[in-house]
């Protein structure tokens, strides 16, 4: 697994450009927040109301498209 839960959203964002649009199709608009520099995945999901289910499940998507433009 290439992203995990504990990684702070911006590093995520600055190393993973292709897991934004997973992001943004979760309702997760992470990109330009602040806080994304200081919380963990885990962490900003949850402020949004995101159940461990849902955040597992975004986190899986984010890595299948990292995976994908690897390719």
């Amino acid at each position: 697994m290439t992203i995990s839960k504990s990684m702070k959203i911006g590093q995520v964002l600055a190393d993973y450009p292709e897991a934004i649009p997973v992001l943004m199709g979760a309702g997760i608009g992470c990109v330009g927040c602040p806080s994304a520099q200081s919380e963990t995945i885990e962490e900003g999901f949850k402020a949004h109301g995101l159940s461990d289910k849902q955040i597992d499940e975004i986190v899986a998507a984010m890595n299948s498209a990292v995976k994908k433009e690897k390719r």
